[in-house]
């Protein structure tokens, strides 16, 4: 069977053709497939501004202009990997403690065909649910969460689940191996040093943004790929890791990100890792007209896939 391929840009006008990932084939489930592109429209989670639920289709929107190609890494994840987009989950978007059994069991589902998720959010709270799937799948799983804030909160108004408190959730739920959870690009200001130190005090290792400042993020990743070996990682991207001068489509926005290389860093670093998912959450297209952000977030769902098991890295240096 060959490989799916993304409609190219001169067979189709890259303004037309179906509104999936990349213009890859749109298909109803994970049968079959390498890799499952999948939307999880929800903002019922976010305590700011409002309008993830638009994020998955603003990025299958800005991910038009992808070529299969990536002429940085020599990528060519197309050639490897069968690849579609599984349109997107169907939240109760009145019942978020429904949605999150909603998502474990789509994810559950994606995993038993044998496919990894990449999932377009949507707000944060959608990473707890999927990463029960994944824990129900592959056991506890290590994790890189890149994100302004630490998502750690025990309950927000009273409620555990939110878009600030997943990584609680999945830790109390045995999600996690809790050495080798890495956190990147945490800042802001906070209500106590608990906001940072809590994973900390559980043994994960938190790199604040200021520690990012001016610096290439490529030595981090590799003495992250060393700690974390074998193991089976997942890879969770909120947008809000990025200065909102780069990304300004979010709804909860901090001063002194990463930038957008920075980002590239990261996610080009996990290669050779077992990576098992990935997300890229917290889109919000009413807050930025340009469509830039999205546009970000599709770029670095991309990069994901090349990182992917089975995909060949064919970097070239030199004239």
């Amino acid at each position: 069977m060959p490989f799916n391929q993304p409609l190219g840009g001169n067979e189709m006008p890259r303004f037309g053709g179906p509104v999936t990932f990349m213009r890859l084939p749109a298909q109803a489930t994970a049968e079959g497939l390498d890799v499952a592109f999948v939307g999880v429209p929800m903002d019922i989670g976010t305590s700011n501004r409002p309008g993830t639920r638009l994020g998955p289709r603003q990025i299958r929107d800005e991910s038009r202009m992808l070529r299969p190609y990536n002429m940085a890494t020599g990528a060519a994840p197309f050639d490897h990997l069968q690849c579609a987009d599984t349109g997107d989950v169907p939240i109760n978007t009145f019942d978020l403690k429904k949605s999150v059994e909603i998502i474990a069991a789509h994810h559950a589902g994606i995993l038993a065909a044998g496919a990894i998720p990449l999932t377009m959010g949507g707000d944060h709270t959608l990473t707890w649910p999927i990463l029960r799937a994944m824990r129900d799948r592959h056991g506890p799983v290590a994790l890189i969460h890149v994100d302004a804030h630490a998502d750690i909160n025990d309950t927000m108004f009273g409620e555990k689940a939110a878009h600030g408190c997943p990584f609680r959730r999945a830790w109390e739920e045995g999600c996690l191996l809790n050495d080798r959870v890495f956190q990147i690009g945490l800042r802001g200001t906070g209500y106590g040093p608990d906001d940072f130190d809590w994973g900390r005090d559980k043994g994960w290792t938190v790199v604040q943004a200021e520690e990012c400042w001016h610096r290439s993020l490529t030595p981090l990743m590799a003495e992250i790929r060393a700690k974390i070996g074998n193991a089976p990682v997942y890879l969770s991207f909120d947008i809000d890791s990025l200065d909102p001068a780069f990304a300004p489509g979010t709804g909860t926005v901090e001063p002194g990100g990463l930038t957008i290389w920075q980002g590239l860093e990261i996610v080009r670093g996990c290669a050779g890792l077992a990576l098992v998912g990935g997300d890229l959450v917290e889109v919000s297209p009413p807050y930025d007209p340009s469509g830039n952000t999205a546009l970000i977030g599709a770029n670095l769902l991309y990069e994901m896939l090349c990182v992917l098991p089975g995909v060949p890295q064919r970097r070239r240096t030199g004239g």
